[in-house]
């Protein structure tokens, strides 16, 4: 009986923390919408009306000859050619920006803005991404490791110290130095708002990547060689130390499953309820 009972508890966890998942997404999908979507169709709209202009004013062009050379310009996007730079801009695959590529590629970010082109470039990259991506898992997991020791030894070293107030400095301490600094520079080189920098820095570190914000593609501003570069360096390091908070994170998480269990019998079973 014990057993049974024991069972249900595991599938009830299950069923739970299913339907919490799909409640989240669902609510996610609906604050989006309602967020998103007028601004998409005004946006739609200004495009519409921006094209009628564009025809009227220029009468020698027709609708397919407009369409024509919109494609022509998405098709340039879509190979990393900003269509409002010229000739003369920085290319997209100098060492800098190369760095910055492949450092997306083995963390899984991929903006979208910039993708290989060539069936040699998209072939290596498929074998550079095979083995790159397992060698950062263990970057990732043995940087997760270092930190941990060394968090452990900050714990031993201040016993007078709350163990909770020793994580809570580890957490200030690195959202400063990786989540409110960098977003200041980005901003300030950039020309963003904080807030758009903080929402490129989290979007980054977090491995979404959307690609609508991206650090060194303005082709109106001139950066230091080695900016993309050392973007890629911080988001290396920074994914390392966001990895171990949001691994501190679900054990949280699993920690209030287990104390929330139901009790059966007056006894409280403590399973694997990770299936």
């Amino acid at each position: 009986m014990a057993s049974f009972q024991l069972d249900r508890i595991k599938v009830s966890w299950t069923a739970i923390l299913t339907l919490a998942h799909f409640m989240y997404l669902l609510v996610g999908a609906i604050i989006f919408q309602i967020l998103e979507r007028e601004a998409e169709s005004n946006s739609r709209n200004h495009f519409q009306l921006e094209k009628l202009n564009f025809l009227a004013n220029y009468t020698c062009l027709d609708g397919p000859a407009l369409e024509k050379f919109v494609k022509v310009i998405l098709d340039a996007w879509e190979k990393g050619v900003n269509p409002s730079g010229n000739s003369t801009n920085p290319s997209n695959w100098d060492f800098s920006s190369s760095f910055f590529f492949a450092g997306t590629v083995v963390t899984t970010i991929g903006y979208g803005n910039l993708s290989p082109s060539t069936m040699s470039g998209q072939v290596f990259c498929v074998f550079y991404a095979l083995c790159g991506i397992p060698l950062n898992l263990a970057f990732l997991k043995q940087a997760g490791k270092c930190l941990t020791v060394h968090l452990g030894r900050l714990k031993r070293g201040m016993v007078s110290v709350l163990p909770y107030k020793v994580l809570s400095l580890f957490f200030i301490s690195g959202s400063l130095l990786f989540l409110v600094i960098p977003p200041l520079l980005f901003s300030y080189v950039e020309g963003w708002t904080f807030s758009e920098g903080f929402y490129f820095a989290f979007i980054t570190l977090s491995t979404i990547g959307f690609g609508d914000y991206v650090v060194g593609t303005d082709p109106d501003k001139e950066y230091i060689a080695l900016y993309r570069s050392l973007a890629g360096i911080w988001i290396i390091f920074a994914l390392a130390w966001l990895a171990l908070i949001l691994n501190m994170a679900a054990r949280v998480i699993e920690i209030v499953a287990v104390l929330t269990y139901p009790v059966v019998r007056g006894t409280a079973f403590i399973s694997d309820y990770s299936c």
